[in-house]
């Protein structure tokens, strides 16, 4: 899997005297992988990103996108990547398709049908309305087809479920697991740690301008979890948990016991989430 993303090395800062916002950043993303970019506001998250999208020079190490500096790719980069920002930035007083119609002639190669954008997202019914007249998650939904409209081979992603009740969330996941099925790679930022466990193949916990912990999130949860079981049985007209160690837990008499003569409720091991590898890790909220 060749890298899409190279970040060596990196550091950045506004203005001489000010704090390094970016330091010693070193990370890569392949092809075919969605990347979570994670860690409280003001980690330095959002100037990486703008550092990748040629929106912010003057840093120094390593930051390259399949092989070539935002310099060096000039305004050719943004045929090749594909941006969605928390914040809609459509044309108010523009429709939805007007938006898309518009954002596609800026494209010099073939873009994809709006309509079918729009239906893929649930706004086809409202691809004639002023989108001065959406809801923010309406809003949310457009940017997001927005980026796809040039079929890039890179995907930047900011909260992309922000806003969004469960049905339309999962369309979003579902649309952008298709996108990494095809080799579409993904940088994803984002607060909510169940969709960045259930979408990215590794994570990037950001904290103070540098990465503090990066891997899968399977591995960074089990480093971190408890070997314990826990069960939960009826025990008159209440219910009372138990924990048993993972270790010799074949040979535990007592669990055992509980499993053929108590009324078994619940069974789980008592492994970590993201939230709890981020506390742990940075002692410190992700908000």
């Amino acid at each position: 899997m060749s890298d899409v993303i190279e970040v060596a090395d990196l550091d950045f800062r506004y203005g001489r005297g000010k704090p390094l916002a970016v330091r010693g950043m070193d990370f890569s993303v392949g092809e075919g992988e969605i990347f979570g970019f994670l860690g409280p506001s003001g980690a330095g998250k959002s100037t990486t990103q703008k550092i990748l999208t040629g929106l912010l020079g003057g840093h120094t190490g390593r930051a390259a996108l399949w092989g070539r500096t935002p310099r060096e790719w000039g305004d050719e980069l943004y045929r090749h990547i594909g941006v969605s920002f928390e914040l809609p930035n459509h044309y108010r007083k523009l429709t939805a398709l007007e938006n898309l119609r518009f954002f596609a002639s800026l494209h010099e190669g073939p873009t994809q049908d709006p309509h079918k954008l729009l239906d893929s997202v649930g706004l086809a019914d409202a691809a004639d309305t002023r989108v001065g007249e959406f809801s923010k998650g309406m809003q949310m939904r457009l940017g997001f087809v927005r980026a796809l409209l040039h079929e890039p081979g890179l995907l930047f992603l900011d909260e992309a479920t922000s806003g969004l009740d469960p049905r339309n969330a999962r369309v979003i996941k579902d649309i952008v697991l298709e996108r990494k099925a095809r080799g579409c790679a993904v940088f994803l930022t984002t607060h909510d740690m169940a969709t960045a466990e259930e979408l990215c193949d590794r994570v990037a916990f950001v904290v103070d301008g540098s990465i503090a912990v990066l891997g899968s999130p399977t591995e960074l949860k089990i480093a971190r979890s408890r070997r314990l079981v826990r069960v939960a049985y009826r025990d008159g007209d209440g219910l009372r948990e138990v924990d048993f160690g993972f270790d010799g837990l074949a040979e535990d008499a007592e669990f055992h016991r509980v499993l053929r003569e108590e009324a078994v409720q619940t069974l789980h091991s008592q492994e970590a989430d993201l939230s709890d590898v981020f506390l742990e890790t940075t002692g410190r909220s992700l908000r």
